[in-house]
């Protein structure tokens, strides 16, 4: 067996010991990027965050990603103490004093901030929000197609913990990760309520079957951008493409398969329970998408 890879690999980047992070105004070196033991976010995961990619210059679909961020900061009722322009000039200021042009990877993390003691509720977090950002020089490097396993764990219904929300209660998905680990693959493959296929612990996921597009109906599964995207450009280019119910067996027979995320963009499957996807290579649709979506973030950045 080929040993495990994670599908936010990256290239090993001597530059990333000296980054310097934005932390709540303040941009410091890495060594003094530290929060409170007392901060919401670490003491309950009680925050939210956005992933964001640098691709020359430009930060990928960044109006899509701070609406995201905003929406998500007024469903758990927290107050970021910033205006859109401030966090993106937070973002563009970091962006600078790490003398980053491209092959960046930005995480975004709000927290309620520092408690007052050491309970739940949220009248305690009294100091207001903690926001740093920490950025990366970050090249995907994923040497063969991905390995998936499903696992018990499963995207929930909204009352529980709503999956569309980017939040830093991640365990569901931590535990999701683990048990696809020990089953010897990379990463879990998560069903909804029903039992439908829904995403993987930490991207989305898409099957291509008779060169039609498949993936979840978006009723359980991360609110993904790159996820939009790519349903977004198969329907202008003539691909088709569904949000619909699909079991494990349709996956099994799928001709190919691939995850979205903002780090990997596009990511081949080869294999999921032991089923070899296709011919457990990259597929000619995904490669189609692929290319798509690479002519899409020239005209952004353009």
């Amino acid at each position: 067996m080929t040993e495990h890879q994670t599908t936010h690999q990256a290239e090993e980047d001597a530059r990333n010991e000296t980054i310097r992070i934005w932390l709540n105004g303040r941009i410091v070196p890495k060594a003094e990027a530290v929060v409170s033991v007392y901060d919401s976010g670490f003491m309950l995961g009680d925050g939210i965050w956005e992933g964001l990619r640098l691709y020359n210059g430009t930060w990928a679909f960044i109006d899509e990603h701070l609406d995201r961020l905003f929406e998500a900061a007024k469903a758990i009722d927290l107050d970021i103490g910033m205006t859109r322009q401030e966090v993106f000039q937070a973002v563009i200021d970091t962006q600078i004093a790490n003398e980053m042009t491209s092959d960046a990877h930005a995480r975004l993390m709000v927290t309620r901030g520092v408690k007052s003691r050491p309970f739940q509720h949220p009248s305690l977090s009294k100091q207001g929000p903690t926001v740093t950002i920490i950025m990366e020089h970050s090249r995907p490097q994923i040497g063969r197609p991905i390995r998936l396993a499903t696992v018990p764990h499963l995207r929930g219904m909204p009352m529980t913990q709503d999956p569309k929300l980017n939040s830093h209660s991640k365990l569901n998905c931590i535990l999701a990760c683990i048990a696809a680990e020990k089953a010897g693959a990379d990463e879990g493959l998560m069903l909804d309520v029903n039992g439908f296929v829904n995403t993987t612990n930490a991207c989305n996921f898409f099957i291509v079957r008779k060169g039609a597009v498949w993936t979840s109906t978006g009723d359980y599964c991360m609110n993904g951008i790159t996820r939009q995207k790519v349903i977004d450009l198969c329907r202008e280019n003539q691909i088709p493409v569904f949000e619909r119910n699909y079991s494990l067996v349709d996956t099994y027979g799928a001709d190919e398969a691939f995850l979205t995320g903002t780090f990997g963009a596009q990511t081949p499957v080869g294999e999921v329970d032991g089923r070899t996807i296709g011919d457990g290579q990259l597929g000619p649709v995904t490669k189609t998408i692929q290319g798509l979506y690479k002519a899409l973030i020239q005209r952004e950045m353009a």
